[in-house]
């Protein structure tokens, strides 16, 4: 059975407090910090984006693996923030990783599922033949516009996983996919941030399509909410996953990957990725997995996984997603913020 055998996280060091952004706008923090269960983000510095991070990420994930690179027969990368319009960033990501030339490569697009949507199609190669080895990875140095409720939780990370069939650190038992056209969160071509209908985030896009491809994946595998060890679900702060998984049938317990968001953010196609390389940190062999992310527009893809009894012994060889987020962190005022992400633009 095809699966995981390799993985890992990159999550940028600086950090902006929640309510280092709210005290720049005159709101209150404390309000802000109840209604989304956010404390504070990940901030990426002035030399990391999207391509940084994925080849951070990807490094791990080999480095766990421990192959050859050469061996790794397609990439992708999903994101929403490549930093070319023009030039794709899996050509780099490749050529920094020492992965190819004889390789397929390929950048996805799904808003916060683009992530998965390269897991799926690195997957779906490796089951296929077509490739031994084939990695796709979720990451994103996400926008919100001054003032917005974005701006508090788009945030900067990633994860990478490497398909295959020897050696499994986790098995990949089931996939589905449910998808219609639900126009909850855009950006037009040469628009600086997105824009989002506020009326259509919450049920009909994100508790829809979560509720619909993870009830449909349990019904596939015969499995209920209480025969998993872990379950995650997409972060765009941290009270959806919450809801979503209770009323789902899962406890908070189950819901490991919930100390995440309220210290990374919405690392946007990195954002289940991300969770789900936190729960490989600390999965015992034999437990049952389930992943359901989201991506506006709208979508999501669910995966069942087990954990093999080769996860501890690999877990190891890389830093964790906790090592990352609670390791050496530089605090940035609202101004160095600004700078950082561009959003103050000066005229040459």
């Amino acid at each position: 059975m095809a699966g995981i055998v390799g993985y890992g996280a990159f999550i940028p060091r600086h950090r902006i407090k929640a309510e280092e952004i709210a005290r720049q706008w005159g709101k209150d923090a404390a309000a802000i910090r109840r209604g989304l269960l956010l404390e504070e983000k990940s901030v990426p510095g002035l030399d990391e984006d999207t391509i940084t991070i994925s080849v951070e990420a990807g490094r791990a994930a080999l480095e766990r693996a421990g192959i050859d690179p050469r061996l790794v027969g397609a990439l992708y990368i999903g994101s929403e923030s490549h930093p070319y319009a023009v030039k794709p960033s899996g050509t780099v990501v490749a050529e920094a990783l020492g992965v190819g030339p004889e390789v397929h490569v390929a950048d996805f697009e799904f808003a916060c599922k683009a992530g998965t949507e390269a897991m799926f199609v690195a997957l779906s190669v490796v089951e296929s033949g077509r490739a031994e080895y084939a990695m796709g990875i979720g990451a994103d140095t996400s926008q919100g516009a001054p003032n917005d409720a974005l701006e508090y939780s788009a945030s900067a990370g990633g994860a990478a996983y490497l398909f295959g069939k020897p050696h499994v650190l986790a098995e990949v038992v089931e996939t589905y996919s449910y998808t219609t056209d639900t126009p909850d969160f855009w950006r037009r071509e040469g628009e600086f941030y997105p824009r989002h209908t506020g009326r259509f985030t919450g049920e009909p896009a994100y508790f829809r399509h979560i509720t619909a491809a993870t009830k449909a994946i349990l019904e596939r595998t015969g499995l209920k909410p209480s025969d998993f060890r872990y379950a995650v679900f997409h972060m765009p702060n941290g009270k959806f996953p919450l809801s979503v998984g209770a009323d789902l049938g899962f406890t908070k317990k189950q819901l490991e990957t919930g100390w995440v968001v309220p210290t990374m953010g919405n690392t946007y196609s990195g954002s289940s990725p991300t969770g789900l390389a936190a729960i490989l940190d600390v999965a015992d062999p034999d437990d049952l997995i389930l992943i359901t992310s989201f991506g506006s527009g709208a979508g999501s893809d669910s995966f069942v996984l087990r954990a093999t009894e080769l996860l501890p012994e690999r877990r190891g060889r890389a830093p964790t997603v906790r090592s990352m987020l609670e390791g050496p962190r530089r605090y940035l005022t609202y101004g160095q913020y600004a700078n950082y992400r561009e959003k103050i633009l000066l005229n040459e």
